[in-house]
């Protein structure tokens, strides 16, 4: 049997080559998502043999990047460590302009991935998938299109992205408002001109954070709609000099091998995002509840939010947090000329760190021009929406239009969005019900040769997502030809190594101050109005998360089922 399967193999691989199997649509692998996730995993399953295709709901290649392109919208980790590693001169070839690159640089460098290699022929652009099902009796995963197209594949991989499902929070009034609506992650290709509109932006997260310095320049009065204000500090973004560029490309090996086996997926030398020069929290460094106010007043004068990453008990305790959230204040307190404006821009009531940090240009400054208000919330409560604009307990507002900068539904979103059934008809939407539950963020129990590219229980958001995804595929990859040499056909995730996944996610997410009670972000999924709270990255760091994967496969794939 094993001597016949391996034939069959060979045979088949033939057939590929030779382009005698139906073109599109039986695959060895189907891959949902032509982001960065989809690309490298096309690259990755093509190189291996299998016959392969991408299907992409947009028009080309890039994914968030594609989709998210409001003004002032950039990457919040520094552009060379945010690319791909796999290709030695892929990295010597592409210089980055800037320290943190904008939406326009990083999509193009996603184009010039997918034409170096020659992906876009086995990409279907404008195409979503509607539905994923197992079929068990040929092993394999049938996927239907909008367009009606049927796609059968032995494996599917999900490369969807943990932020590519807007959300649109749905308040009273949503329909009657008749003004323009745009939302950051859904913007128009083509130049909007708001130079003669009053303009009022929902949402103060990072896509509201880098939205508002420049739309403030474009428009004739700018107001912002704030629910919850957010812990942000400059980026202190600037241009890379021809002299540092040709020196990371010199070190790119140490500062690539540095970068996957560190916490955050990020090798960090010589970044500037304020305190010490690599940006780091120094754990040396005393604790902020041993100074004094005249030493936290002397260091704000002269490292302004920097002044926070000189101490370092941050995230290690919750008194702590609290005085150096002061220390943030007081910084704001000195920035925003108009005392009323400054305190409602101030973040109270949860510790920094539990919502990801952003990083600005200019944003408290905005509010210091002549054309900026703010509407705080929290003082005056929105009641609705209405033909003309808003209405709080306060008074009405009108506006011409509204930009939605509200996020997404992280993570989950655009798997649920789905219908994916697995063995014995279960869904992936009655499954997650309670929230998502995986075996290290890879694959979900009982839905067999399904793979998560930085999936829920996985570092995904809360690290480099490019280090990440490059750790997923790769250990994608070695699993198929693991199975290819087994002659196994069929891959499952046990229920009892899921169960023991979920828990020990958990627990690490318990010890930290992303999981306090006080603390509601996207990932924990509360930015979702009925969206279970649960934790959904994976918290202990992406080297341990790196470290645990490959033991998993030492051992034979520990914890996953294979069958013929």
């Amino acid at each position: 049997m094993v001597m016949v399967a391996r034939l069959s193999r060979l045979l088949l691989k033939v057939a590929r080559e030779e382009g005698s199997m139906k073109a599109d649509t039986e695959l060895d692998v189907v891959i949902v998502g032509a982001g960065f996730a989809g690309l490298y995993a096309l690259y990755k399953m093509r190189s291996m043999g299998y016959r392969v295709h991408a299907l992409e709901a947009g028009s080309d290649v890039g994914g968030t990047w594609y989709w998210n392109r409001y003004p002032g919208a950039r990457c919040d980790v520094p552009s060379i460590e945010y690319s791909f590693s796999f290709d030695p001169d892929l990295q010597q070839e592409w210089n980055w302009t800037e320290l943190m690159a904008t939406q326009p640089e990083i999509l193009a460098y996603a184009n010039h991935v997918a034409d170096r290699f020659e992906l876009r022929k086995h990409i279907r652009f404008n195409t979503r998938v509607n539905s994923a099902c197992f079929d068990e009796s040929a092993k394999s995963w049938r996927v239907k299109t909008d367009s009606g197209d049927e796609i059968t594949a032995r494996f599917c991989i999900m490369a969807t992205g943990a932020l590519s499902e807007p959300n649109m929070p749905r308040v009273e009034g949503y329909e009657s408002f008749k003004g323009e609506v745009y939302h950051t992650a859904r913007w128009p290709k083509e130049p909007i001109d708001l130079s003669n509109k009053r303009v009022g932006v929902f949402g103060t997260g990072s896509s509201g954070i880098q939205a508002i310095p420049i739309l403030a320049k474009q428009s004739k009065h700018l107001t912002v709609l704030q629910r919850t204000p957010h812990f942000t500090i400059p980026a202190n973004n600037k241009p890379l000099t021809r002299e540092y560029i040709a020196s990371v490309k010199s070190q790119y090996a140490r500062i690539r091998e540095e970068a996957r086996h560190a916490p955050e997926g990020l090798c960090g030398e010589k970044y500037s995002f304020g305190g010490r020069e690599d940006g780091r929290l120094d754990e040396s460094a005393p604790s902020v509840k041993d100074s004094t106010i005249q030493e936290r007043a002397r260091l704000l004068d002269q490292y302004g939010f920097g002044a926070i990453r000189m101490f370092s008990d941050l995230f290690t305790d919750v008194e702590a947090n609290e005085m150096l959230c002061e220390l943030f204040r007081e910084q704001v307190r000195r920035i925003v000329n108009d005392p009323k404006t400054a305190e409602g821009l101030l973040p109270t009531g949860y510790p920094m760190g539990c919502k990801r940090i952003a990083f600005d240009t200019d944003y408290y400054a905005t509010f210091n021009r002549d054309n900026v208000s703010l509407i705080d919330f929290r003082a005056e409560p929105l009641e609705c929406l209405t033909s003309n604009g808003i209405r709080t307990t306060a008074a009405e507002y009108e506006f011409d239009c509204l930009v939605y900068a509200t996020g997404f539904d992280a993570m989950t979103g655009a798997l649920m969005r789905m219908e994916i059934v697995g063995e014995g008809g279960k869904r992936l939407n009655d499954y997650w019900a309670d929230g998502p539950r995986s075996y290290l963020g890879l694959q979900v129990a009982g839905f067999p040769n399904l793979f998560t590219i930085t999936g829920p229980g996985s570092p995904s958001v809360l690290s480099n997502v490019m280090v990440s995804i490059e750790q997923h595929v790769e250990w994608v990859a070695e699993c198929l030809g693991y199975m290819d040499a087994q002659d196994y056909t069929v891959i499952k995730a046990s229920g009892e190594a899921e169960n023991q996944w979920v828990q020990e996610a958990n627990a690490v997410a318990s010890q930290t101050s992303l999981a306090a009670p006080s603390c509601h972000s996207w990932y924990l999924g509360t930015n979702i109005s009925g969206k279970p709270r649960m934790m959904m990255p994976y918290v202990g760091g992406v080297g341990e998360y790196r470290a645990k994967c490959d033991k998993v496969a030492k051992d034979g794939y520990a914890g996953f089922i294979f069958s013929s």
